[in-house]
């Protein structure tokens, strides 16, 4: 049975560059939800939504972690005066909120990714004295991408050098002019008391050892008329969004808080506005407030069905079949995280789009084409598990034991098939080379290299074909040191590393033709392929093209396939270097066959040859990964900093001021970073702090393109 109805569902992410203390405010939620009893402090090593041990030792989110809990508007429950009206207020407003708390380091994109993907609505979590950080504006474009609703919450507030109107300010300038201030502090740094609520223009506080009991206090005599000015600035941006509001505001009527609050709520789903509240999780001022919009503001699955239409394909006709939020409809659902628990095995977690998921059913995986029986239906709480029995429209859960499910599979009725659109991830920027220290350990490394590889798919893993050696790749240093210490304390392989090694790629940038011919003779049936091909370069990001244009059967039908792959083999191995070429559009356009002699082996190798004869003719080029860099610097190391930066072939993109500190944003290739985090603290007394993602590929330099070929010769 449904305990809620779908529209007091709210699924949410709490998205925020690292340290902008994303988990601090999920374990907030949790402990004023009643979900747990006892705060857990990140800096402790204690939070329940970080439960990793490396999460727990480096004080970071590594991978989401999704709960759900019960809210009421607390600006309801607070004003009851016995339990038994509490409890009244509860039947009628309680909702369930499900919440994935998502990592803020870049080297973890693909958690935000995939999660946002899953979820109705988005809380992004801003550092109160830094405002908009670099992986800030990377979550901000990918909930853009997948069409989020999203509200804004300045946290850190009583931190030294906090200041909201300069966040906030960030946030109109960087991410979005649509931003408004529904909130306003009392107070800034140590004297942080309380928020200001600008729509029904009442002061709040908190008293009790963990702020959970919220107070109403007078709006101090100094902010009357900054609130009074603030809140006139909010009526009329949200009073533009509605017609009938414009209406009365023009003509000077008085506009309800009820009315306020229903408008901000259409504008805010439909990506119009962008809601922004400000607080201190760590002293425990704001959070319960934040709880109260996201019942507010953010959408229930209900809400956005016109934003986000659940969208798939008929596997047979490939017909476009639209599904609605509903426990009537039959059952659609994705696979967004496959994860590997020590007790239980593997768990898939998986949205409902619509239908019921039961235990003991039989469900189809519509993206590989198999059935598979749900043997257990947990709901997460972190790493501990609820068993349940069934699940519906709305509902973030797991299943245990799914044995062909991968990240972005669609699992549907089978009555009923339907495919959903997959998840796209970023492509790896860094290598290494990693083989186990023991023979013992060879068997095991190779399984679990594969269950992290399931779990993670920015993780790939190939291996070199002149070397044999085994190589491992993902997004950044952290991201690989991360997955080599899960291989030594998950599954008990101990592993050496080589050097990281950047992803480079090849490219062309002016226009060839090529042919290969494949003839070999050695008595009795001989072997002839022949292919001609027109190389031409594609704009950034297109991957690769194959055009047939053969007429009058120059190539008969069967080879065209065998040709194909033979260029996309000569694509892996490139031209300049050996790295994989990419963005280029090849067109077989004629070519000859002998009736006794052709095979597909033959014209597989020919399509080889004419690939590389083709790409050598048109200016084949090599790429490299250019990161963009956030310095956040005493201004009396700025010259060594924007020194050192220019020496690794830096460009300087921009240099401000927050607070005391200069912020330095530049463009840096990759191959120059590693070990940057170390340098930096030497030359600056370890006092400057750097973020670091990938931002796109560019020509490499002549000289150097030189030393990277002689060093893969070596």
């Amino acid at each position: 049975m449904r305990q809620y109805p779908l529209e007091k569902y709210r699924d949410i992410g709490i998205i925020a560059h690292i340290d902008a203390g994303k988990t601090t405010v999920s374990e907030r939620i949790l402990f004023y939800t009643g979900i747990s009893h006892k705060i857990g402090e990140v800096h402790e090593g204690a939070a329940v939504m970080d439960w990793m041990e490396q999460e727990r030792e480096r004080g970071i989110t590594i991978t989401a972690a999704a709960t759900n809990c019960f809210w009421t508007p607390i600006r309801l429950t607070h004003k009851a005066k016995n339990d038994a009206e509490k409890q009244a207020i509860r039947k009628t407003h309680e909702h369930r909120i499900n919440i994935i708390d998502t990592p803020g380091h870049v080297d973890f994109t693909v958690e935000v990714e995939r999660s946002l993907r899953v979820l109705d609505g988005g809380v992004v979590v801003f550092d109160g004295v830094a405002g908009v950080e670099p992986q800030s504006e990377t979550v901000w474009h990918q909930a853009d991408k997948y069409n989020v609703p999203r509200m804004g919450f300045v946290n850190k507030l009583d931190r030294m050098g906090a200041s909201f109107d300069r966040s906030f300010e960030s946030i109109k300038e960087r991410l979005t002019p649509n931003a408004v201030a529904i909130q306003m502090p009392i107070g800034l740094e140590a004297n942080f008391e309380g928020v200001i609520d600008l729509i029904e223009m009442i002061a709040y506080s908190s008293e009790g050892e963990h702020g959970e009991k919220l107070i109403e206090i007078e709006i101090p005599a100094n902010l009357k008329d900054e609130a009074e000015k603030r809140r006139a600035e909010l009526v009329e941006k949200i009073s533009e969004q509605d017609e009938a509001l414009t209406e009365k505001y023009l003509n000077g009527e008085e506009i309800t808080i009820d009315e306020i609050r229903a408008a901000l709520r259409k504008a805010t789903i439909a990506n119009k506005l962008v809601p922004v509240l400000c607080g201190s999780a760590l002293k425990n001022k704001g959070v319960q407030l934040m709880l109260d919009a996201v019942l507010d503001y953010l959408p229930s699955p209900l809400d956005v069905v016109d934003l986000k239409p659940i969208k798939g394909h008929d596997l047979t006709t490939g017909a476009e079949i639209i599904r609605t939020a509903s426990d009537d409809e039959p059952l659609t659902a994705l696979a967004f995280k496959i994860a590997t628990d020590p007790f239980v095995g593997n768990l898939t977690y998986f949205r409902i789009y619509s239908g019921i998921l039961k235990k003991g059913s039989y469900i189809l995986n519509s993206s590989k084409g198999n059935q598979e029986r749900v043997s257990r239906i947990v709901r997460m709480h972190a790493n501990k598990r609820e068993e349940v029995d069934e699940m519906h429209a709305g509902d973030l859960g797991a299943i245990v034991g799914l044995k062909n499910t991968s990240t972005g599979d669609t699992l549907c009725d089978p009555e009923k098939p339907i495919l959903l659109e997959k998840i796209t991830f970023p492509e790896p920027v860094i290598s290494v080379k990693i083989e186990p220290k023991t023979k013992a350990d060879q068997e095991k490394m190779g399984i679990a290299m594969h269950r992290l590889a399931e779990e993670d798919p920015t993780f790939r893993i190939s291996s070199d074909q002149e070397t044999g050696e085994t190589i491992i790749s993902g997004m950044g240093e952290l991201h690989l040191e991360i997955l080599i210490d899960r291989l030594k304390r998950e599954f008990g392989v101990v592993a050496n590393t080589g050097r990281p090694q950047v992803a480079y790629r090849e490219t062309i940038k002016g226009e060839g033709e090529g042919e290969g011919k494949f003839i070999r003779q050695s008595g009795g049936k001989g072997q002839y392929g022949h292919a001609k091909i027109k190389v031409k370069p594609m704009e950034k990001g297109k991957g690769f093209v194959f055009v047939n244009q053969i007429k009058g059967g120059a190539v008969p039908q069967e080879f065209i396939s065998p040709i194909e792959k033979g260029i996309k083999e000569a694509l892996d191995k490139g031209v300049v270097a050996g790295f994989p070429m990419t963005d280029i559009e090849v067109t077989l356009y004629d070519g000859s066959y002998h009736e006794v002699d052709s095979s597909e082996m033959a014209f597989k190798i020919a399509g080889s040859m004419a690939l590389q004869d083709g790409a050598k003719k048109a200016k084949p080029i090599l790429m490299e990964p250019i990161m963009k860099v956030q310095v956040i610097t005493p201004v009396n190391f700025m010259g060594d900093v924007t020194g050192d930066l220019n020496s690794k072939r830096g460009r300087i993109d921009a240099m401000n001021d927050r607070g005391t500190s200069k912020v330095i944003d530049a463009k840096v290739p990759l191959s120059e970073m590693f070990g940057y985090a170390t340098k930096l603290r030497s030359i600056t007394q370890g006092r400057a702090s750097s973020t670091m993602e990938f931002d796109h590929y560019e020509e490499v330099p002549n000289n150097i393109t030189q030393q990277i070929i002689e060093g893969r010769k070596k």
